[in-house]
């Protein structure tokens, strides 16, 4: 996975609050301890994606519109997953899947997932950003780029998900230069494969990148055939006492 380097060292903001992004769990059928451990009290989220079918499915889902209701009940952000299929979907499928997730589950926001990153898509991504926005009133927008776009990016949507990969890719992951113009709440990181004795390191990059949004899972892609983001880690409880004590330098 390529990445953009830095020459600079950045100190972490003092402002610094890191908190869970979760990609998408199964199936709350499928799922059912992942979805219900998420309205736990003092869980630090920031947000929630409900993928019911690549997408927001054919038809309203009973068993998707409860665990998204449980959420939002408990005060917690849910986006809807577009997939963008890195520019090769239209803005008209967008939005469409858009309208469905607003009126069968009352989305607060979107992940536009697979978003481009170069220069050229940067109009086409901001007109479609707009028009979510004026289709769900304060939209809480991340794209999901899973590398360093085009800066330009930064000032179209709330964040940016600037990694998403496997450990050995990010343990030896750098931060793009123009990333220090931005606090740490508008990028996101997304890393499978972290094993339990490596956490604080892991947590440690995301700090001196810049990266208040994580989610970091101990199941791996095994190669592209599965998806490290469906189930939860198994330090989960780890994890989540870590942060919620804050994250030390």
């Amino acid at each position: 996975m390529p990445h953009l380097t830095s020459t600079t060292t950045y100190s972490p903001s003092t402002a610094f609050r890191t908190g869970f992004g979760i990609p998408g769990y199964a199936h709350p059928l499928v799922a059912p301890i992942e979805w219900a451990e998420l309205t736990r009290p003092g869980t630090p989220l920031h947000w929630v994606v409900l993928n019911v079918a690549d997408g927001p499915g054919s038809r309203p889902d009973p068993h998707c519109l409860e665990a998204a209701g449980r959420l939002r009940n408990a005060g917690v952000r849910v986006l809807g997953h577009l997939d963008a299929t890195f520019g090769a979907r239209t803005f008209g499928e967008l939005i469409s899947d858009a309208h469905r997730y607003i009126d069968w589950y009352r989305v607060d926001g979107f992940l536009l997932d697979r978003c481009p990153t170069e220069r050229t898509s940067l109009p086409e991504i901001r007109r479609t950003v707009t028009t979510l926005r004026a289709v769900r009133d304060d939209a809480h927008i991340v794209l999901g780029h899973g590398t360093h776009p085009y800066p330009g990016y930064a000032e179209t949507a709330d964040q940016l998900v600037t990694f998403s990969g496997p450990w050995s890719d990010y343990r030896w992951s750098q931060v793009a230069e123009w990333t220090a113009d931005y606090p740490p709440d508008r990028f996101c990181h997304f890393v499978h494969g972290v094993p339990r004795p490596h956490l604080d390191e892991a947590l440690r990059i995301a700090r001196w990148q810049g990266a208040s949004t994580i989610y970091f899972t101990d199941h791996t892609d095994r190669g592209g055939r599965t998806d490290p983001w469906e189930t939860m880690p198994g330090y989960w409880d780890d994890i989540v006492s870590r942060i919620g004590t804050g994250v030390s330098e």
